[in-house]
């Protein structure tokens, strides 16, 4: 009944657009959506806004099974119970609403939950003061559901969405709806690329009859020797990289914010003067693209944001320094096959066999390239495992804290915007716990010196019958 799509958002008179999720119903598209992700457009990536949308199409879902909770503080209630439940019948397996749901995790609920809150929350702010319908939505039906049910969340706050607290008062929940409490667990083991197969995923992995994908080393060398996530070697432009003037034999790695880094030196005006500006002016006035961040198609690459070096721009700390090395002398052999072809845009990675041949290179092209490669070389490919592209940040990750580097560098060597943020990436293994219980076990015994306890030993007070 409700089907997400791609929409080209014409706001003005201009030429200009955006590029946006819509939720298309059998009336049409909702326009409060479209509002919503509007005005969010600015601080909020596009995936953030696909994941509101299955929220809300879910709710809607929800609302045209059980017409009966219509305008009623249960809806809400009801709604984020079904989250967690499911809505089978346990005992007949059938759903007579027809939604046929399974249980989400109480993560999954919580972030719908959460999405959902804060839409109606925006949506309850943009009506008029003393009206109960506003007046730009009342022509469409579902259009009117969405505001009906915003004005209705507004009055009965039925959702506590992000504020959701385990140890809130009554108080402070009055009726409504708590998050489900899951029991603390300790966070598992980073999924590291195991380092004794790196080489050899470079040397053998990337290489397919004979051939070997330079291009596929680089961006694997950026994720594993520099620590960048999967999705920033995809904004790289070809003048981002060069030789390191304070070490000629390594590469000097500079990755820039896709749309606010400094536009690249050789951008001229019309007459031959150097012209300044950032990434998002160059891309359109050079090649008439957005950048990679706001496109809904395979070209699209996420950009998480952290800490940057400079305005704006990401450096490629290199561990270990070979790596730095090794990255520039294939960026050589690289730039080798890349000049055998013309390019409508100024991206580094592209596609060199297949059609269109120099069309920008996709994150789903790598991480098929990637799996490929570890299977060559007898890897099993999971994310538990460590061998899919994001397990080798973690890699750069636990190799810094064997190192003994200092947090503070971890941070800065990571962009990450805090130093709460690289924990996950340098907590201890299960084998590295067990060994430092060991460790200090022996140190208890060299304390006491006392004889150790063996099998053929009855312990103190304790008789062992025959």
């Amino acid at each position: 009944m409700f089907v997400t799509v791609k929409a080209q958002v014409h706001t003005d008179a201009t030429g200009a657009y955006t590029e946006l999720p819509a939720l298309l119903t059998p009336a049409g598209v909702l326009e409060p959506l479209l509002d919503y992700c509007l005005y969010r457009s600015h601080d909020r990536s596009l995936a953030w806004m696909s994941k509101v949308a299955r929220s809300v199409r879910m709710f809607l879902e929800y609302l045209q099974s059980n017409p009966a909770e219509r305008g009623t503080y249960r809806l809400f209630q009801n709604f984020a119970q079904r989250l967690y439940t499911g809505t089978f019948d346990h005992a007949t397996g059938l759903d007579p609403s027809g939604l046929c749901w399974a249980p989400r995790s109480p993560q999954d609920a919580s972030h719908i939950v959460t999405h959902l809150t804060d839409f109606f929350d925006w949506l309850g702010e943009m009506r008029p003061e003393a009206a109960h319908v506003n007046p730009r939505y009342a022509g469409g039906a579902f259009d009117r559901q969405a505001d009906e049910a915003a004005y209705q969340f507004r009055r009965s706050k039925a959702f506590l969405g992000h504020t959701w607290a385990a140890n809130a008062s009554p108080a402070e929940t009055g009726h409504r709806v708590r998050g489900q409490r899951l029991p603390r667990v300790e966070k598992g083991e980073p999924p590291a690329f195991p380092e004794e197969r790196f080489e050899e995923l470079l040397a053998k992995g990337f290489n397919a009859a004979g051939r070997q994908d330079y291009r596929g080393m680089l961006i694997t060398l950026l994720l594993h020797g520099a620590g960048f996530r999967e999705s920033e070697p995809f904004h790289l432009y070809i003048s981002d990289v060069f030789p390191d003037p304070a070490n000629p034999s390594q590469a000097k790695v500079l990755i820039h914010h896709p749309s606010h880094g400094g536009a690249p030196a050789d951008w001229h005006d019309e007459r031959g003067k150097p012209r300044k500006g950032n990434r998002a002016e160059y891309l359109a006035q050079q090649f008439g693209l957005p950048p990679r961040t706001k496109v809904m198609d395979r070209r699209h690459a996420g950009w998480k944001g952290g800490t940057h070096d400079a305005p704006y721009y990401k450096q490629a700390y290199w561990f270990l320094p070979e790596y730095g090395e090794w990255f520039l002398q294939l960026w050589l052999r690289y730039l080798e096959q890349v000049a055998r072809f013309e390019r409508d845009h100024p991206y580094a990675f592209i596609n060199l066999s297949r059609e269109p041949v120099g069309a920008v290179y996709t994150l789903t092209q790598y991480n098929k390239a990637h799996a490929a490669a570890c299977e060559r070389i007898g890897l099993e490919v999971s994310k538990a495992l460590g061998t899919t592209p994001h397990g080798h940040r973690h890699a750069y990750g636990r190799r810094l804290r064997n190192a003994s580097v200092d947090k503070p560098l971890i941070r800065r060597f990571m962009h990450h915007a805090s130093e709460e943020s690289q924990r996950v990436y340098t907590q201890a293994t299960t084998r590295e716990a067990i060994s430092a219980l060991e460790a200090a076990a022996q140190r208890l015994r060299d304390q006491h010196a006392k004889t150790p306890f063996t099998p053929d030993q009855p312990l103190p007070g304790i008789e062992i019958d025959d």
